[in-house]
């Protein structure tokens, strides 16, 4: 079962803060600008995580706009993030759509407080989702070999004056965040790469040769 996988990674995160807040970015990709970096510019928890992806970005892309509960999962702990309902290994054509403004709830009974809203994007460069006290950003780097970098950045501002509310929210990204980013940042990759080796593999169309006369 994936949480119990990642529970020693839940126990050591916060040890490992400083290195687990970058993992597999590089320099420039941590100092670089992104989406929504002047919406919370004094929250106390931010991360900047990345991945290569053997795909290019407009297949990666679609894996990221079906994200939710009950549209694709979050491709992470589906017990812990997703109810429990499996993350699909599919792209969901019902499930294609993207508009600002759009909610992306975490369960049942999330409210516009608890769920991410659709803050802008630009197909397929960058997607930024964004909570009264959190932004989660997007980008998509087209590498000259046809690969992707994909990169996520996290601000968290802990609302002090909610003590219930900041609590989970500092359990959730001090001890959490990681292992379930690490995780969402590889079941995208594994399923982008899935998919284009799929694809890739499909014969393609070619012209009937003209008959021999």
């Amino acid at each position: 079962m994936d949480v119990l996988t990642d529970l020693p990674r839940f126990l050591v995160a916060p040890l490992l803060r400083p290195w687990h807040r970058r993992w597999g970015a590089t320099e420039d990709e941590v100092a670089a600008t992104m989406p929504g970096d002047e919406l919370l510019p004094h929250a106390p928890y931010r991360c900047t995580r990345a991945i290569t992806v053997a795909a290019p970005p407009d297949e990666v892309w679609p894996w990221l706009v079906q994200v939710g509960y009950r549209r694709g999962g979050w491709y992470a702990d589906d017990l812990l993030d997703n109810f429990g309902r499996p993350s699909t290994r599919e792209l969901l054509p019902e499930f294609q759509d993207l508009h600002v403004g759009q909610h992306l709830a975490w369960g049942p009974r999330a409210s516009e407080r608890s769920a991410f809203r659709v803050e802008g994007f630009v197909v397929p460069e960058w997607l930024l989702w964004r909570m009264p006290s959190r932004t989660w950003a997007w980008r998509l780097v087209p590498l000259s070999d046809g690969r992707t970098r994909l990169i996520n950045r996290i601000h968290t501002a802990y609302e002090w004056s909610r003590p219930g509310w900041v609590l989970g929210t500092v359990l959730l990204c001090e001890v959490a965040d990681f292992a379930m980013m690490r995780r969402m940042l590889r079941g995208i990759r594994d399923r982008a790469e899935t998919e284009h080796r799929r694809r890739a593999a499909q014969p393609s169309a070619r012209p009937a040769p003209a008959p021999v006369r």
